[in-house]
């Protein structure tokens, strides 16, 4: 069977989330017992929280909330960069040495493991960045950061490339165990007809077999 990489982080209460977002939080309405034959909970959370897909309505007014997005970008061959330490921002430099024959998903690690706690500190694409993956035909970009622009940043520039060039973002994926190289993407956003974004079980598929 081909290998399989879960590269979403875990969601529980601790999950870092945003400054300001909706962390986790689970109750019971039901649970097992006399009169009672299953447990059934409720969640409250960002669809941020964890590895997520962004949808434009992220971040347009009026632009395409996740549940309308086509799911196209969000499944297939995949090429994952190392970019690993290379300071606030990641660039074409940092990238160009496995562009060729490029897939058009791209999937940037920046850390060597995955913060456990929220911080600033983190690594996130220059926007120019952003419209040179899509001249090379790149339809989807994720990274292993909390988001693609700077945290402190309010114009949110490479969001707003994304959505210049139509493309598809994941953001908060665990790629600590992953080698660089080429895999099949499987992240499929959840069908929230008028959400901002979707969490995903992303994972990652070797494309041979016992590899």
């Amino acid at each position: 069977m081909p290998r399989l990489w879960d590269i979403s982080p875990p969601i529980f209460p601790a999950t870092p989330a945003f400054p300001g977002d909706t962390v986790y939080s689970q109750r019971w309405n039901a649970q097992i017992g006399p009169g009672c034959p299953v447990n059934v909970s409720a969640i409250t959370m960002s669809p941020h929280l964890g590895a997520h897909a962004d949808a434009p309505l992220h971040y347009a007014a009026g632009a395409s909330a996740i549940g309308q997005v086509d799911l196209d970008p969000y499944l297939g061959a995949c090429r994952v960069i190392h970019a690993i330490n290379r300071g606030a921002l990641v660039t074409r430099a940092h990238l160009e040495h496995a562009v060729a024959a490029l897939p058009p998903r791209v999937l940037v690690r920046t850390c060597v493991n995955a913060p456990a706690k929220w911080s600033d500190q983190f690594s996130a694409f220059a926007p120019d960045t952003i419209d040179w993956l899509a001249g090379l035909g790149v339809r989807l970009v994720g990274i292993d950061s909390q988001s693609v622009d700077p945290a402190s940043s309010k114009t949110l520039d490479s969001h707003q490339r994304l959505l210049k060039h139509d493309m598809r973002v994941l953001e908060n994926l665990v790629l600590d165990e992953v080698e660089a190289g080429d895999y099949e993407l499987i992240a499929l956003p959840l069908k929230l007809i008028d959400a901002d974004a979707s969490p995903v079980r992303a994972v990652l598929r070797s494309l041979t077999l016992n590899s």
